[in-house]
């Protein structure tokens, strides 16, 4: 259904670009924004606009930050000669949700995918090599998702890392193979980094 008023079906449109977003829903969400009042919809608008400003890129793990150190890394309380190796910043916040993991983290923002034109250079591999260098991380549990492109990735990183030394472990399976970390529940994550296996 297209609506004649070109701001509404603009603003429809928009949120239909969202992953995960059909028509139907887009337009519920277009409808709730027409119902809030001006300084509602104000105050929508900027944290749309500080959200996309001031929300970087923590220049240690490359997970979001509102400085140029995110939280995790600022910690003096975190194990440092840990890093959990995730594909997107959700799935942090998933693994964060089941308290069980104390090290550091590094977000590649995306999965070796020929099929897509994704290569190594196209994600944080580089970062994450360079964070290595110093002899304080011990341990690499590649937490990307149980995927073919998300093994493709642990396997090319696992051959990177072997070299140096390190301990390079996946996480076990309980998370089902084919789903995204981020809709894994607490109890599943819990043992799913409890069971991490060697590469």
């Amino acid at each position: 259904m297209s609506f004649n008023l070109a701001p509404l079906q603009n603003l429809i449109d928009q949120f239909e670009r969202m992953q995960g977003i059909g028509h139907k829903t887009a337009q519920r969400m277009a409808f709730y924004v027409l119902g809030l009042s001006d300084e509602q919809a104000r105050e929508f608008a900027k944290a749309i606009t500080d959200a996309h400003t001031k929300i970087r890129q923590c220049k240690v793990c490359c997970d979001l930050a509102d400085d140029e150190l995110c939280p995790i890394c600022k910690s003096t309380v975190r194990d440092k000669s840990v890093i959990c190796v995730v594909e997107d910043p959700r799935d942090v916040a998933a693994i964060e949700r089941t308290h069980e993991f104390n090290g550091t983290y590094h977000v590649l923002h995306g999965a070796i995918s020929p099929m897509d034109n994704i290569g190594p250079d196209q994600i944080r591999i580089k970062e994450l090599v360079s964070r290595l260098g110093d002899d304080t991380v011990e341990e690499v549990i590649m937490a990307t998702n149980p995927t073919v492109e998300g093994e493709a990735t642990a396997m090319y990183i696992s051959r990177l890392l072997k070299p140096m030394g390190i301990t390079v472990s996946r996480l076990a399976y309980g998370v089902p193979v084919g789903a995204d970390l981020e809709y894994a529940d607490e109890v599943t994550l819990s043992r799913a980094l409890e069971g991490r296996s060697l590469i």
